[in-house]
C-alpha cells in the first residue's frame, strides 16, 4: 500500500516526507494505523550518523494509533484496538525468559538494524529498501510491526498521548518505579530535566520522595520541575549542586539520583550528590566517566526503564487518569508536515516531549 513516511536518506539531512510502498503484514505482525508519534532524542542520534548507519531509514520509535490489520497468527490483538507501540525482543533468550525484554539479546539487531524480525524490510521506494527503526517506523502514517512491539490502550484514552510512554517517558519513570524503588520520605535528585527527567521526577512523587530536588541549566524547565512536584530547583549555571543538595538533606546527601542528561561529567556529579549508600540510576549512556567510590554507593545503568511495556504502560496511563503522572504537561503537537521543526525543538530544547500527529 502507499503511504507517507518521513525519510532521511544520509546524515545530518532533514527530514522528507514521501509517499513509499509498505507491505502487507506477515503471519504474527500488524497493521497499525499510525495517528501520533513521539519525537526522541534517540531518533537524533541516528538521524545525525552517531548511531547505526541504516540509511535511507525511517526513523520513529514512540508510535500509537489503531490496528487495522492483523497477520494470521495474530490472536492478542484485532482490526479497531487502540495501541500504543515500544521497543522490540525476541521473545526466546534468556534476558527475555526470565522477564527482562529490556535486556534482550537481540536489543541491538532488532531496534537499531533497520530490519524486521526476519531480517527483511516493509518499507520501499521506488523498489529501493527503506530500513525501519525499532521495528516500527513510526514517522509515518501506517506502520507494519511485530505483535511484541504493541501495548493495549484503553478506550477512553486519547491516542495521540501514549507513544511517548514507549520509549522515554516508561525510561524516566521505570528508573525510578522499577529500578530504584524509593521509600517513601527518601530524598532524590533528578539532574536533567527533559522528558526522562521529568518522567523520573513525577515518578519520584508518586512514590512520596522528599526532599525532590530538580537540577537544570534551564529556568523553565525547573519552574515545570516545581509544578510536577520537585521541592527544590537548582539552576547548575547560577549555584554549585553538590553542596546545594547536601545543604537541602541536612549534610548527608540524597538517597537516590538519576542521571537523565547523558553525559558523563552529570553522571559523576550525580553520583558525589549522594549519601554513603547512595543510588545512581544513569540513563540514555553517560559518555566516559572516572569514579571515585566512598562507601557503598552503587551506580545502576537503565535501559528502557527496566519496564515490561504491557504491563507498565498501561500502568503510567492509570496513574495519568487519577492525576498522578501528568505526562500531558511535557507534551507540545506539531503537525506531521512540521517534523522538521519538531526535531529541531527537542535537540535546542525549546520543547520538551514533541509529539507529531498525523
Amino acid at each position: 500500500m502507499k503511504i507517507k513516511a518521513a525519510v532521511i536518506y544520509k546524515p545530518n539531512e532533514p527530514y522528507i516526507i514521501e509517499e513509499v510502498d509498505l507491505a502487507e503484514p506477515k503471519a504474527n505482525e500488524v497493521l497499525v494505523k499510525v495517528v501520533a508519534s513521539g519525537v526522541c532524542h534517540t531518533d537524533y542520534l541516528l538521524a545525525s550518523g552517531q548511531m547505526s548507519k541504516i540509511y535511507p531509514v525511517v526513523l520513529g520509535h514512540e508510535g500509537s494509533g489503531i490496528v487495522e490489520r492483523v497477520g494470521d497468527q495474530v490472536t492478542s490483538f484485532a482490526p479497531g484496538d487502540k495501541v500504543a507501540m515500544s521497543f522490540s525482543y525476541c521473545g526466546e533468550c534468556y534476558p527475555c525468559v526470565t522477564g527482562r525484554p529490556y535486556e534482550c539479546e537481540q536489543n541491538g539487531r532488532l531496534n537499531f538494524g533497520g530490519r524486521s524480525y526476519d531480517g527483511t524490510t516493509r518499507l520501499t521506494k521506488d523498489g529501493v529498501e527503506l530500513s525501519n527503526f525499532f521495528n516500527q517506523a513510526s514517522f509515518a502514517t501506517y506502520s507494519v510491526t511485530h505483535v511484541h512491539n504493541l501495548v493495549h490502550m484503553p478506550e477512553d484514552v486519547d491516542i495521540r498521548l501514549p507513544g511517548p510512554l514507549g520509549c522515554g517517558i516508561q525510561t524516566g519513570a521505570g528508573a525510578v518505579l522499577n529500578a530504584l524503588k524509593p521509600e517513601p520520605g527518601s530524598s532524590l535528585a533528578v539532574v536533567g530535566c527533559g522528558g526522562v527527567g521529568m518522567s523520573a521526577l513525577m515518578a519520584a512523587k508518586i512514590c512520596g520522595c522528599y526532599p525532590l530536588i530538580a537540577v537544570d541549566t534551564v529556568d523553565s524547565r525547573l519552574d515545570l520541575a516545581m509544578e510536577l512536584g520537585a521541592t527544590h530547583a537548582i539552576n547548575a549555571k547560577k549555584v554549585e549542586p553538590i553542596p546545594a543538595i547536601r545543604d537541602i538533606t541536612g549534610g548527608k546527601g540524597a538517597h537516590y539520583a538519576v542521571n537523565a542528561s547523558g553525559t558523563g561529567s552529570t553522571a559523576r556529579m550525580a553520583l558525589e550528590c549522594t549519601n554513603t549508600f547512595g543510588k545512581l540510576a544513569v540513563i540514555g549512556g553517560g559518555g566516559e566517566c572516572t569514579y571515585n567510590f566512598i562507601g557503598a554507593r552503587t551506580i545502576m545503568g537503565i535501559t528502557e526503564g527496566r519496564s515490561i511495556p504491557w504491563e507498565f504502560i498501561p500502568q503510567l496511563i492509570h496513574f495519568y487518569q487519577r492525576g498522578l503522572f501528568p505526562f500531558d504537561k511535557l507534551i507540545k503537537f506539531y503537525d506531521f508536515e512540521d517534523i522538521n521543526a519538531a526535531a529541531n525543538d527537542s535537540l535546542s530544547g525549546v520543547t520538551i516531549k514533541p509529539v507529531l500527529v498525523m
